[in-house]
Parts: structure tokens; sequence; C-alpha cells
């Protein structure tokens, strides 16, 4: 069962650590490419801001976004603000999810995010720490995928196995990283079994985008290509 107090305390030590990388920025650093493609680390920064706005409306049962347009648009809009106040909205957001989050709440409940995705309200604070952890790394300034805790990171390959479970583009697949931990997922397209094997942090990145899996090894075929998440 997800522990929504503990994924809170780890959320608040990973806010902490973006926090003072961001501090260490000045407007130009922000205004440099991130790691995603087509975005500058104030995009990044806007992002994880208005993401954080979002998921209080989430939780208090308003729609995420009021359009996507509006989303993008938002972001856009905040991405080349001075740092000084880059860093306020990005504290000031963090506290405000934190504040909604500390209310009395049933957290078994059912909530509907982006695009209507549902989900139980007590995965929102994991859910919010993964866009902090992950977006943090895009940042590209010294935080990398082997830097978040162990806990994270075999978590989030929990989440992203679950989300490509019996997706149509997607061959059936073993992971396995260094420890002996094992994942199964896929299975929705033609083809494999395919066994995929390397470290955690390797494993991450490759599920989540960030790298190209060519540090995996495979078995029984070729390394699956992911659909975009």
């Amino acid at each position: 069962m997800t522990d929504h107090a503990h994924d809170l305390a780890a959320l608040r030590e990973a806010t902490d650590r973006l926090l003072s990388a961001t501090a260490k920025l000045d407007d130009a650093a922000l205004a440099e490419a991130s790691r995603l493609p087509g975005w500058s680390r104030g995009h990044v920064v806007a992002h994880l801001s208005r993401n954080a706005d979002a998921l209080v409306n989430v939780l208090q049962g308003r729609p995420m976004y009021a359009d996507s347009e509006t989303r993008d648009r938002d972001i856009e809009r905040d991405a080349p603000r001075p740092q000084a106040e880059q860093l306020a909205d990005l504290a000031g957001s963090a506290a405000r999810f934190v504040a909604a989050a500390a209310t009395p709440a049933d957290w078994s409940r059912t909530v509907t995010l982006r695009n209507g995705v549902t989900d139980s309200a007590s995965r929102i604070p994991f859910r919010r720490r993964i866009e902090v952890e992950l977006h943090h790394v895009d940042l590209n300034v010294g935080y990398e995928l082997e830097d978040p805790p162990d806990e994270f990171t075999a978590r989030e390959i929990d989440f992203l196995a679950e989300r490509f479970a019996g997706h149509p583009e997607v061959v059936s697949m073993g992971l396995r990283d260094g420890t002996g931990r094992v994942w199964t997922t896929g299975g929705g397209a033609q083809g494999g079994p395919v066994a995929v094997r390397g470290t955690a942090c390797e494993l991450l990145g490759w599920l989540s985008g960030r790298r190209d899996g060519s540090a995996l090894t495979v078995d029984g075929g070729t390394l699956p290509a992911l659909p975009p998440l």
C-alpha cells in the first residue's frame, strides 16, 4: 500500500535539493538549454511550479489544468522570468502543495489527473516526487539519475512498468537490475519476451526516455522501442 506520509516527507527532501540547486543558477544559466528538447532550464522550473499548483487542483477536486493550451501557455509565459522570481514561485508553489496535502482527507479516494487519467489520491505525493526528481535531472546541473534514493528509483521503475504493461506498442519484457529485482511489462505488441538487464538507474533512464539504453544488456531480441510518455 502507498504510504503518502512517507512520500510527503521524501518529497520535502527532494524539493529542498531542487531549491538549493535552483538558487545557484543566475538569469543566464536559467536561459540555457535543459536536457529536454526545446526547453530551457527556465521552462523546466516554470513547469515544476505550475505542476505543483495543478496537483493542488487535483487534491481539491478541480481539473488539473484548464486545458492543454493553457498549461503550455503558462509555461512559456513563466519560463523567461528572472531567477529570483522563478525561485520564489518554485518555493511558494511547493509550499502550497504541501499545505494542500496536509489537509485531512480520504486518501483512498479516486482523483482525476490530466487527459482523464485517474489514480488514488494516496499516489499524488509520489507523482509530485517523480516530477521533482526527474526534472531536477533534466536541469543538467550535476544531479544525475544515480543521485535520487534507491527506494525512489525502484518505485519509479514499478510505476513505469505498470504504465507500459499491456501497451499495444510494447512487446513482453522482463526487466532485471543488478540486485536481482525483477519487473515485467509490455505484452500488448507481438513479439518477445525480451529480457533487459542493467543497473536500476540505467533501466529508469531508458524507461523514462532520458537514456538510450545502450548500457543495457538484451536477450531474446533487440532493445524494444518505447513510445513517449
